[in-house]
């Protein structure tokens, strides 16, 4: 028995990294997933790796600043496999940090659109079909910066985080009467490629593993148990509320 037996799931940003993680263990789990991003190639071999594994996937192109993505992705479930149990809004982006005031209005409108707007348009086109459902769980992929430790954060990935947490809150609250839980993951640093791509240099890593406890990167795997966790039925009365995976960074 797997703890997503007789689910079916929508993640964004599942063609690489924590995405592509959380498609896998959902499908070994027992659900019928349903994932995409915009690296088609690299998406397409992860939905042959689930399949040669002897689970349920497929991989849909999805820019989730798109409503007509959306919308298709969303359809792509419902049609494919009956409904829409679970989404877990995975998709985001970092940026290098700069001060404020060299922060082009460009870059924070990208950052936004990916990060927040995102994870808007993946919970609109999902309540519809999670209510037709009976019931369902949104799981939004936000980050400490969205809590605290705001004196080393980057403004646009921090303001685009703290936006995830707060309407995370907004949902589970208005959508309790649809049956419709939602919750915020908000992890420290993680063992990924996007956070050696913001932080090439091993000596600015290590600075930042200094402000966490437990001295070290989360791995993918630790993460995504968290993820798994509020996605499933072993969560059913946790709504509204903020998964800290972070070391302990935030106790600081």
């Amino acid at each position: 028995m797997g703890k997503l037996d007789g689910k079916v799931a929508l993640i964004s940003g599942g063609a690489r990294g924590q995405g592509a993680a959380e498609a896998k263990t959902f499908a070994r789990e027992g659900a019928k997933v349903v994932f995409g991003d915009v690296r088609d190639a690299e998406g397409q071999q992860v939905e042959a790796e689930i399949r040669a594994s002897g689970g349920t996937a497929v991989y849909v192109h999805l820019d989730v600043t798109h409503e007509e993505d959306w919308q298709q992705a969303v359809q792509m479930a419902v049609e494919r496999y009956g409904k829409l149990d679970i989404l877990i809004n995975n998709a985001g982006i970092v940026i290098p940090r700069v001060p404020i005031e060299e922060r082009t209005a460009e870059e924070w409108d990208r950052v936004m659109a990916i990060n927040a707007k995102g994870v808007f348009l993946g919970t609109k086109y999902a309540i519809p079909a999670m209510r037709r459902a009976g019931g369902g769980s949104i799981v939004n992929i936000s980050s400490i910066a969205g809590i605290g430790q705001s004196l080393h954060q980057e403004p646009a990935y921090a303001a685009s985080k703290g936006a995830i947490r707060i309407f995370s809150k907004v949902t589970a609250s208005q959508h309790a009467k649809d049956k419709i839980r939602c919750n915020s993951v908000h992890p420290g640093p993680v063992d990924t490629d996007m956070l050696h791509s913001a932080m090439p240099d091993p000596e600015i890593l290590q600075r930042r593993l200094q402000r966490v406890p437990l001295g070290r990167m989360a791995t993918i795997d630790e993460v995504v148990a968290g993820v798994l966790y509020l996605a499933s039925d072993d969560s059913s009365y946790v709504t509204g509320s903020e998964l800290v995976i972070d070391g302990g960074a935030l106790a600081q």
